[in-house]
């Protein structure tokens, strides 16, 4: 499994902790590090980030991302535009767990804003041991496990059938956020050396 860590440039400073996290509980999974960094020259907002984010899952390139801003509720909502993303938003351990196991998506989003004092580094790192705590999409409660799975593969396909493709997307929006997006080299270059969407390989090169 492949886990892609990236955050709005608000919260730069937490991307070492949401990095080392991530790793200590998913210790089998490539994890790659996209920052943002403190010391980044370029800032992007989470609406720039979402897009990165759209690249990274809808071109195959990444498996999940863990992501989000200063509330995680504008990174998750940004998110859940993008074609293929399915991004929950995770501030408690609780929320975590039922979104891995009921919603089973590839994408989630934490606060990274709100009450960072101990207590909110304690809260990150259960939160993201339950993530990964036991293989997604098992369905909760067990009992009623497979009706929720029947109920996540019916939302993911409504999803699908209702949006565009990750190609027109990026021929639509304004050619000042694109520009922006696409200077982030890092994320733009794995794609193109890891994706396996020819389409949106072959556009990204003539952009």
């Amino acid at each position: 499994m492949k886990i892609a860590v990236v955050q709005a440039s608000s919260q730069a400073e937490k991307n070492a902790l949401i990095y080392g996290t991530v790793k200590k509980y998913a210790p089998d999974a490539d994890v790659i590090n996209f920052g943002c960094f403190a010391d980044d020259e370029t800032r992007f907002s989470y609406i720039e980030i979402s897009v990165l984010v759209g690249l990274l899952l809808s071109s195959g390139a990444v498996d999940f991302v863990v992501t989000g801003c200063s509330s995680g509720q504008g990174m998750m909502l940004a998110c859940n535009n993008m074609p293929g993303v399915l991004c929950g938003y995770i501030p408690t351990p609780q929320d975590a767990y039922l979104f891995a196991q009921i919603n089973n998506g590839n994408a989630v989003s934490l606060p990274l804003g709100e009450e960072y004092t101990w207590a909110g580094r304690e809260n990150m790192d259960k939160t993201l041991a339950k993530l990964f705590s036991e293989p997604f999409g098992q369905g909760y409660p067990k009992s009623e496990a497979a009706r929720k799975l029947e109920d996540t593969k019916l939302l993911k396909k409504i999803r699908n059938s209702s949006q565009i493709s990750m190609p027109e997307l990026l021929k639509a929006l304004d050619k000042s956020l694109l520009e922006k997006v696409l200077s982030k080299k890092d994320i733009v270059g794995y794609v193109l050396e890891n994706g396996k969407d020819d389409e949106l390989s072959s556009l990204l090169k003539d952009l």
